[in-house]
């Protein structure tokens, strides 16, 4: 065990007994006879805890955390008092000791101790390192483009991270409205809160309400305790409400209301709670045209659309996607612990001249299938053969009819694909990159 610990003690035997106590225990103990020693080793070393005796000559044990503390705040230290000092080592407590020990100690229990400390300190490190790598993971370098719309975009995501403002994604399905979501949360202010994100056309609207809204035990049947909705749980972070223009109207009507008021009633409550989070939507849908038939509230329309962001489709910046096939083929690299597979140029030409109806999303299932089925490079062979051209009736590269709308496109592409996984909901759901239950809408809606 490498794990250093400073003794700060001005009595040798004290000392000495700390000392070897520790050392038989594995940890590698430096010791400091005075306060002044001990702040000069500390400075110097990689220390994990310290234990400093409160009474010392010169330099005492407060003035040696206080001292500590300035050269690092998350420092441990561990006081060691005797009982007619208590009140100092409560004062320790408050000026951000650890713990304290008072003398005479049992051993057994000064180990317990100086091994929760320990223990505390990897688990802030840990959370410390999880909290940086997701910050690092939904920073603006995650989100992937060179193209000029793609970086007004980083710019505005930049420029409103720091607020508190409602922001609406509109784009359509696949381009990455989460991960901007995402990216707006780790770089705010809010980072060290909750991040969470519901999909409002994946739950029943029975359901959604007391997920969004929460219930009080008996509120209805089933109900057998409290439960807390996501509006509160996102207290002192962000909700991110993904595809909101599929939410029922007697939803949206509770919705507005709670976003107003910054207050929230539980399903058979009487008592409003209040909360504080960020609210980010998002959808595939043109909000202002389902506001005009009267699909949608526009009251809470206006509530959400404070800022803006479009996210372009993939086929409208195309010089993006080398870039983003780049990414992908050494994400697969790294998952699956093999070399990266270059693309040949006609496999990365096929790329950007296909027109991506499922966009990033339908991006990366293609790179990971070719990188699946080839060898050392990912040549033309190895794509889907609607991509490479190979279809006669392939309707994204050979569309006759160029007034064709998006909806027209989108319809052609899933009817293809559920029809060439012979009706395999699941498997189809998964090439789209869509739920089950998104998927269910779409069939009923473009099978009719």
């Amino acid at each position: 065990m490498n794990t250093t610990i400073l003794i700060a003690e001005d009595e040798d035997l004290m000392r000495g007994i700390l000392s070897g106590l520790l050392r038989d225990e594995g940890y590698r103990v430096v010791e400091a006879s005075d306060g002044k020693t001990a702040l000069d080793v500390f400075a110097g070393e990689d220390v994990a805890l310290v234990i400093t005796d409160i009474n010392m000559a010169g330099m005492n044990g407060l003035e040696l955390l206080d001292q500590i503390k300035k050269i690092d705040a998350s420092a441990l230290v561990i006081m060691i008092t005797a009982y007619s000092s208590v009140d100092s080592a409560v004062s320790a407590l408050r000026k951000g000791a650890y713990d304290y020990i008072t003398k005479p100690f049992v051993n057994e229990d000064l180990l317990q101790r100086v091994n929760n400390a320990i223990q505390h300190q990897k688990l802030f490190s840990e959370n410390r390192y999880l909290r940086r790598e997701l910050k690092r993971q939904h920073s603006f370098d995650s989100l992937i483009g060179t193209s000029n719309v793609l970086q007004s975009i980083f710019r505005l995501i930049e420029k409103i991270s720091p607020t508190n403002t409602t922001v609406l994604i509109q784009g359509e399905s696949g381009t990455g409205k989460e991960l901007v979501a995402r990216a707006i949360h780790y770089n705010s202010d809010r980072s060290e809160g909750p991040f969470i994100a519901i999909n409002c056309a994946a739950i029943p609207e029975s359901l959604l309400e007391s997920e969004l809204f929460g219930y009080v035990k008996g509120a209805f049947t089933g109900a057998a305790t409290n439960k807390k909705g996501l509006l509160q749980a996102s207290d002192g972070g962000t909700l991110f409400l993904d595809e909101i223009g599929e939410m029922p109207p007697s939803l949206q009507v509770r919705l507005l209301r709670a976003l107003q008021e910054r207050t929230v009633t539980p399903v058979g409550a009487t008592k409003a709670i209040s909360f504080d989070a960020r609210i980010i939507a998002a959808t595939n849908r043109n909000l202002e045209s389902e506001v005009q038939s009267g699909r949608f509230r526009e009251d809470l329309y206006y509530r959400l659309n404070v800022i803006n962001i479009n996210l372009p489709p993939l086929r409208e910046r195309r010089e993006d996607i080398p870039l983003i096939a780049k990414h992908f083929t050494s994400k697969f690299s790294k998952e699956r612990g093999t070399a990266e597979k270059r693309l040949a140029p006609e496999a990365m030409s096929a790329l950007v001249n296909y027109d991506w109806p499922g966009n990033v999303r339908e991006l990366e299932n293609c790179i990971e299938r070719a990188f699946t089925l080839a060898d050392e490079e990912i040549d033309i062979a190895s794509l889907p053969a609607n991509i490479r051209g190979g279809d006669s009736d392939n309707t994204n590269h050979h569309l006759e009819n160029l007034n064709i709308t998006l909806e027209d496109l989108e319809r052609r592409y899933v009817l293809q694909v559920f029809d060439r996984c012979k009706g395999d909901k699941t498997q189809t759901a998964q090439i789209l990159g869509i739920d089950l239950s998104t998927l269910y809408r779409k069939l009923n809606r473009y099978r009719q």
